[in-house]
């Protein structure tokens, strides 16, 4: 069951990034970033209050968000430090490089998670899992050289590192969610470090943002921004009940996560008419096959 709401969360991911994308387009990215938090908040804080102020009325449902202390809280905290740093790289390398360079690249963010699983939480990967994970890194070499064709120099081009940059924090952040899915409630999690995201990101856009705005991009709304905050939730929710599911492989789900590279490579090739496909819808394959690879891995080892 987990891991079909894992390949449920990348689906929903896929439509994420597309809508980011078109959001960022010509558009200044810490505004944008910073009504995502609100959105997002907005969309847990009524779970919140009704859980605080008629428990009865979500108590049995999975929406309900119990009481928790300082404890808890600060943990949670960090996990939106975590966060918010990875969307923050995450956005401005989205703003500056084509879809279908940045969605192969996230792939990748599996294969830093697990090194840390393995470190950390002693999990084993069975032959099939282990061929998953190897031909996500070769796809990762594969697209460099495509990138090359676009005049996209992966080592020097700082929008590539930006990219990579985020993925590292965001394999962090996924290790961390396999710590806290076995220590609090999953709706406590994803509800509270949206709130305290939007706090951060309040500061953010109130000392760096501001004082700034009429030298840099200008803002302009587009109502993409809130299908980012209305996919990520959804992608998030499930993602997080999959993690709190008896026998769940955070290398795993972090892994079936990344095929969100394929609602986002094909919304690249026919809406957004990015450039130099053939040699990318390689490396697109090569995750699928590993896709593939994951799921046997998981039905028969």
């Amino acid at each position: 069951m987990w891991l079909l709401l894992a390949f449920c969360s990348a689906a929903l991911l896929g439509f994420y990034d597309v809508f980011k994308k078109k959001s960022l387009a010509n558009n200044a990215v810490l505004p944008v970033l910073g009504l995502n938090t609100l959105f997002s908040s907005l969309i847990f804080l009524p779970f919140i209050l009704i859980s605080y102020l008629k428990p009865e009325w979500l108590a049995q449902t999975l929406f309900f968000v119990p009481r928790a202390g300082w404890e808890v809280h600060k943990f949670i905290i960090l996990k939106s430090l975590i966060v918010l740093s990875s969307w923050t790289f995450g956005y401005f390398g989205m703003k500056h490089l084509p879809l279908t360079i940045v969605g192969p690249i996230n792939a990748t963010r599996p294969v830093m998670t697990l090194v840390g699983a393995l470190l950390i939480f002693g999990e084993r990967l069975n032959v099939y899992q282990w061929i998953g994970v190897l031909l996500a890194i070769v796809s990762f070499f594969m697209l460099s050289r495509s990138g090359k064709k676009e005049g996209i120099d992966f080592q020097h081009n700082k929008w590539i590192w930006f990219v990579v940059l985020a993925a590292v924090l965001g394999a962090v952040s996924g290790l961390y969610d396999k710590y806290l899915m076995k220590q609090f409630n999953n709706m406590v999690v994803q509800s509270w470090y949206n709130i305290y995201q939007l706090f951060l990101m309040g500061g953010v856009l109130m000392f760096l943002w501001l004082p700034r705005r009429k030298t840099t991009t200008p803002f302009r709304w587009d109502w993409c921004i809130i299908l980012i905050s209305v996919f990520l939730s959804a992608a998030d929710f499930v993602y997080f009940y999959a993690l709190s599911m008896d026998g769940s492989m955070i290398s795993i789900v972090s892994m079936v996560r990344r095929g969100s590279v394929i609602v986002s490579f094909l919304f690249g090739a026919m809406v957004f008419r990015e450039k130099n496909l053939k040699s990318k819808a390689i490396d697109l394959v090569l995750v699928l096959i590993g896709m593939v690879f994951l799921y046997l891995g998981n039905v028969l080892g």
